[in-house]
Formats: structure tokens, C-alpha cells, sequence
């Protein structure tokens, strides 16, 4: 069973990325307190563990996974194509993948080589759209519908 490995967010932009153990995560808001969890597309960011280890395996350097940036991090779960539209049930939070998370500058700042070992095979990760809002806490089941 895929779980929920870490939680994150930025309160200012290119601020630094806190991580919790918990939080709401509602439609208006996206993950509590994240700056960019306006209603859109990319409300809510979500990375897999094993997809950013491979990255770290590309550049050479085992790298916290909140240096992607991103509000979530699952564990059993690789992301793809054939993701989109699909529904990401963790706990009773359920969002919709509405793209990939294409890597930016940032990436290449964090540490050189990244936003390249990011690019492929949906390494980035996902964004997604809250369709319903919930508490939820590490550990919590992921299910991908």
C-alpha cells in the first residue's frame, strides 16, 4: 500500500519549504498556509519517492526531497502520462492530477544537473486540483484511482 512520506509548504515565495506532520488541505487554500494553494491547476504539488531517487541518482548527491519544492511525497507510487485526470486519494483528501510538474530554474540553482535528472519519465511529479478537502497526516494510505 502507497503512503504519504512527507508534507511541506512556502509561506512567501522562494521561501523555505516547512515541513509538518500534519495539515488541512481544503479547495480554497490547497495545502494550509502555501502561497501558491490558490484554486488552479497546480493548487497542490505532489512528488514520489522513488522518482526522486532516481533523480538524486543522476546528479550524484542524495538531496532532501522538499528541494523540489513540492507539497507532498508518496511513497509506492511513480507518476506518468497516463496519470492525468486521475484521481490521488490520500486518507479522505481526494485531488486531481492535472499535469506534470515541469522542473524550473530553481532546480538548477538547488543543485546542477537537477532540473535535468527531473525531466524525464515524470520525475518532477504531478499537479494537481483539491476536489475534496481534508485533514491529513503522515503515514496516511494513498490510493491512485
Amino acid at each position: 500500500m502507497a503512503k504519504l512520506i512527507g508534507i511541506a509548504f512556502k509561506t512567501e515565495k522562494r521561501g523555505q519549504m516547512i515541513t509538518v506532520e500534519q495539515a488541512q488541505v481544503t479547495q480554497a487554500k490547497g495545502v494550509e498556509n502555501d502561497i501558491f494553494g490558490r484554486p488552479g491547476k497546480r493548487q497542490v504539488t505532489v512528488i514520489s519517492i522513488q522518482q526522486w531517487q532516481l533523480a538524486c541518482n543522476d546528479v550524484g548527491k542524495t538531496l532532501p526531497w522538499f528541494t523540489r519544492r513540492a507539497n507532498l511525497l508518496v511513497d509506492g507510487i511513480s507518476f506518468s502520462s497516463e496519470d492525468l485526470g486521475k484521481q490521488l486519494v490520500i486518507g479522505d483528501l481526494i485531488l486531481e492530477i492535472t499535469g506534470e510538474t515541469d522542473p524550473c530554474k530553481k532546480m538548477e540553482m538547488a543543485y546542477p544537473g537537477l532540473k535535468q535528472a527531473l525531466l524525464s519519465d515524470w520525475r518532477g511529479g504531478v499537479t494537481c486540483r483539491v476536489i475534496t478537502g481534508s485533514n491529513i497526516k503522515m503515514n496516511d494510505n494513498v490510493t491512485l484511482i
